[in-house]
């Protein structure tokens, strides 16, 4: 292949690569699909790559003329390795896409044999894809998260997980389907691993879009189920999402609280205590923490588990910068509005307050810093015995 001369108008201009399935978008340039559908769908951009220029219509027409040509080169240089590109599998047509789901009413068995299509078709291209999306396969597939039983249910999450459903279709389901979050809360709670996951994943794309009202009026077992998939630490993608979800909906209307009553605490907490789950996973699981802390249930319960405020003072300087501001903050709600005499001694005897002082000898960000400075002033007079503890801030206590 290297002393072959590859025409250029061959060559993908996103790849450089050799074209295996040419199509022509509205800008007159032809691109290899897997490439240009990646760059306009899947990394969401919306212009051509080589013109610059805003692609108005985002469909691509096959471009047969120089596929043939490539075939053509390809079997001419048969002798020098190089193999003959397969002519392209065509994308489903929406025609079909829209025949598939007016049939797919006529009796359970036909609904089970769609779902199994619509999920190999979404799985071909990206094309295929909004083709789906375009024709109600977004709607179909939360009418059978409805009303479909089990198997079905587990079908059309897979599907809608596949689908990659955009921000316009979500809030279109939002709008319409005022039970969808509870079948998804229901299917979290009693479903397979594999759905579970999906679900949450869902929810977490939903509520990225909802509107304020949806999320004030959230009912306890959202929380109850939500928090189950940390607890049963389905997989890491299924724990991001969660806290993810929980980092969206937590600081309106009484969630910190819904949350809290449904044992958030004690849930962070022992995600907080495994040390398996990557850098990123303790960052949400400390902020989330942070929120519910804000609340005086939520420090109480903080402050009942044994392990609350090592593992809290632990992920200060241990995970990163943004971990240790979340790990200050916590402290800081706790020494000002739950500080009985108790819990500064626990702090104390843990070395929760030589943590904070040596936050001040180190580069942790200025926001730590003030927050754990301010933290030891306000109760230097109890801590005054500590050898950690700076004289200027015990000298401002006289005793």
């Amino acid at each position: 292949m290297e002393e072959i001369d590859v025409p250029s108008f061959f060559i993908c201009p996103i790849s450089l690569q050799i074209m295996k399935d040419p199509v022509t978008i509205s800008t007159g340039i032809t691109y290899d699909r897997e490439s240009i559908e990646k760059w306009l769908f899947s990394s969401k951009n919306n212009t051509c790559p080589v013109t610059k220029q805003v692609v108005s219509d985002p469909d691509l027409t096959p471009n047969h003329t120089l596929r043939r040509l490539l075939q053509a080169w390809c079997t001419l240089n048969a002798s020098h390795g190089v193999e003959r590109i397969p002519t392209p599998k065509p994308p489903v047509s929406k025609a079909q896409i829209s025949k598939l789901l007016n049939d797919a009413p006529k009796s359970p068995q036909s609904i089970t044999k769609c779902l199994r299509r619509l999920r190999s078709i979404a799985s071909e291209s990206e094309a295929n894809k909004r083709s789906m999306e375009s024709v109600g396969a977004v709607e179909f597939l939360a009418s059978i998260l409805l009303k479909g039983d089990n198997e079905q249910q587990a079908e059309a999450l897979s599907v809608l997980y596949n689908l990659q459903v955009s921000e316009s279709a979500l809030r279109s389901l939002l709008g319409k389907e005022s039970e969808l979050i509870e079948s998804l809360v229901k299917l979290i709670q009693s479903s397979t691993y594999e759905s579970r996951a999906y679900a949450v994943i869902m929810l977490r794309s939903m509520f990225e879009v909802a509107d304020t009202m949806k999320m004030i009026n959230l009912r306890p077992e959202f929380f109850s189920g939500v928090l189950q998939v940390l607890r049963d630490q389905i997989s890491q993608q299924a724990s991001k999402a969660t806290l993810q979800l929980l980092i969206k909906v937590c600081p309106w209307g009484r969630n910190r609280i819904k949350a809290v009553e449904a044992g958030a605490v004690n849930v962070l907490i022992e995600l907080l205590l495994d040390a398996s789950p990557d850098r990123r996973t303790h960052e949400m699981a400390m902020m989330v923490l942070d929120m519910v802390c804000s609340s005086a249930e939520g420090r109480a319960e903080l402050l009942k588990h044994g392990a609350g405020l090592a593992v809290v003072s632990k992920k200060i300087m241990r995970v990163s910068k943004a971990a240790s501001e979340r790990a200050v903050r916590i402290l800081f709600s706790i020494c000002k509005f739950s500080a009985t005499t108790n819990v500064l001694q626990e702090m104390l005897q843990l070395g929760v307050v030589a943590k904070l002082c040596l936050v001040l000898q180190v580069d942790s960000g200025s926001k730590t810093k003030e927050k754990a400075q301010e933290i030891l002033k306000m109760h230097a007079k109890t801590w005054r015995n500590s050898t950690c503890i700076p004289k200027n801030l015990i000298s401002s206590y006289p005793s």
